[in-house]
C-alpha cells in the first residue's frame, strides 16, 4: 500500500473519516459499482472502507489467508459477525467445549434468543463429530488450542466430517492463538477464521480490534453481516495495527520461544503438575500440533500443586502464589495476552465452563510470556513457587 498515489510513505496516512465527498453523481455511481465489484479501496462512507483500513485489510489477508476480511472494534465483535453470517433461526450449532468464554455466552444468550440450538462437543472428538451432525446442523465452531485447557483439535478430521454430509455445514475457528501464520485455517479447509487483533497483531496492549476472515464462498455473507451490524474500526486503531504488523512475526517468534523455555522449566518444578502447552512433547495434543501448526505462541497454563508438591492446590493458595509473583515485578495481573509484557491470571477468575468435557484437573494458572528475558521471568516464577513452600514450612 505504500506505493499507492503520489505521496509514498512506509505507513499509510491516518484517515479519520465519516463522510466521503463526490464531485458528481457519475463519480458516486462509479464508486458504488466499484464497491459492488469488491474493490476494497472504494468507499461511499467511513464505515465501509478508508485508506487506512483498506491498507490494514491487505496486510491481514496476506498473513491469515482467505479471500477477504471484515474489521471489528473487538475480538468478540468479530465473533458476532461470524455467528450472524453463519446462523439463522432453527439452525443447530456445534460449539467446541473449550471455546472462549464470551463466545459461549454469545451463543447461549443472543443466538439462543434468535432461535439457534447450541450444542457443545468434546474438543478432542475429531472425526467422531459426524455423529453429532443433524439435518439442521449448519455450522461448527472450533478453537485450537482451547481456552485455558489448550486442547488441540483435529481440524482436518472435523472439516472432512462437515463436508461428508449431504448439506452445507460451515466450519469456523477462533484462530487468535495461531495467528498470524502459525496455524493457516484456510489451508486446512476451514471456511471462516476469527482473530482478536488485540493480541499479537497489535502486540503493545493499546488496541482493541477483531477480524473475521472468510473464503470466497462465505465472504459475501460475512460482509453483509458486518455491514448490517455496523462493524467498523477507527483510523487510529487501524494505523496502530498496521504499525504492529511490521514486527508481529519477530515478536510472536520471540514470545513463543520464551514461553516454551519457561514451560519446560515449569515441568521440572515440584510445585507444578501438568503443564498445558501443546508444543511440549508431553502434551496429549503434541502430534496433531506438530502436524498442523508452524510455531507456538507464548500463552499456556499449568496446574499449581500445594506447597507439599503432591496435593492439589486450593483457590487461596493460587491467589497467594499469584500475588507473590506479581509483587516480584516481571508479571502483570491482567486478563489479556499477546502483548509485549508477561501476564498471569488464575484461570478460575475468567472461568472454565465445560459441559461435554468437564475439567478434572487441578487449579490452573494461565501465563502469557512476553518479550522479557526468560531467565528474568523464570527467576520470578521460581521465587514465587519457593516462597509459598517457605511460608507453608513456618511454624
Amino acid at each position: 500500500m505504500m506505493n499507492r498515489g503520489q505521496y509514498r510513505t512506509p505507513s499509510p496516512l491516518i484517515s479519520r473519516t465519516s463522510t466521503v465527498l463526490f464531485n458528481s453523481i457519475e463519480q458516486l455511481r462509479e464508486t458504488n459499482a466499484a464497491m459492488a465489484a469488491g474493490d476494497r479501496w472504494a468507499s461511499t462512507y467511513g464505515t465501509h472502507t478508508t485508506p487506512t483500513t483498506a491498507a490494514l485489510e491487505e496486510i491481514l489477508v496476506a498473513g491469515e489467508g482467505g479471500a477477504g476480511v471484515e474489521l471489528s472494534p473487538t475480538g468478540l465483535a468479530a465473533i458476532t459477525t461470524a455467528y450472524v453470517a453463519m446462523l439463522k433461526a432453527g439452525d443447530h450449532f456445534l460449539v467446541t467445549d473449550s471455546a472462549y468464554g464470551p463466545a459461549r455466552r454469545l451463543a447461549d444468550t443472543v443466538m439462543a434468543k434468535m432461535g439457534v440450538e447450541v450444542e457443545y462437543y468434546d474438543p478432542l472428538i475429531g472425526a467422531g463429530i459426524a455423529e453429532l451432525i443433524r439435518p439442521n446442523t449448519t455450522a461448527i465452531w472450533l478453537e485450537s488450542p482451547g481456552t485455558h485447557t489448550f486442547e488441540v483439535q483435529d481440524i482436518p478430521a472435523i472439516v472432512a466430517a462437515a463436508r461428508a454430509v449431504d448439506h452445507r455445514v460451515v466450519t469456523a475457528i477462533d484462530n487468535t492463538w495461531g495467528s498470524p501464520g502459525y496455524l493457516r485455517p484456510f489451508d486446512l479447509g476451514v471456511d471462516i477464521s476469527v482473530v482478536a487483533l488485540t493480541k499479537y497483531w497489535s502486540g503493545h496492549s493499546d488496541v482493541l480490534a477483531g477480524a473475521t476472515f472468510a473464503n470466497a464462498e462465505l465472504l459475501p455473507k460475512v460482509r453483509d453481516a458486518s455491514t448490517t451490524l455496523g462493524m467498523t474500526l477507527g483510523g487510529e486503531d487501524a494505523f496502530l495495527l498496521v504499525r504492529g504488523s511490521r514486527t508481529v512475526d519477530m515478536r510472536l517468534a520471540a514470545c513463543g520461544a520464551n514461553g516454551l523455555e519457561v514451560a519446560k522449566r515449569l515441568e521440572a518444578h515440584r510445585r507444578v503438575g501438568r503443564v498445558l502447552h501443546p508444543a511440549l512433547p508431553s502434551d496429549p495434543g503434541y502430534a496433531i500440533f506438530k502436524r498442523d501448526f508452524h510455531g507456538t505462541a507464548g500463552l499456556f497454563a499449568f496446574e499449581l500443586l500445594a506447597p507439599d508438591g503432591v496435593s492439589p492446590s486450593t483457590a487461596e493458595q493460587v491467589d497467594a502464589f499469584t500475588d507473590r509473583l506479581v509483587a516480584l515485578g516481571h508479571f502483570g495481573l491482567g486478563y489479556s495476552w499477546g502483548g509485549y509484557e508477561s501476564l498471569v491470571m488464575p484461570a478460575r477468575w475468567s472461568g472454565i465452563t465445560r459441559l461435554a468435557r468437564p475439567w478434572t484437573g487441578g487449579q490452573l494458572v494461565r501465563l502469557n510470556i512476553g518479550l522479557e528475558s526468560p531467565d528474568l521471568v523464570w527467576a520470578d516464577l521460581a521465587a514465587a513457587l519457593d516462597a509459598d513452600e517457605q511460608v507453608a514450612a513456618e511454624p
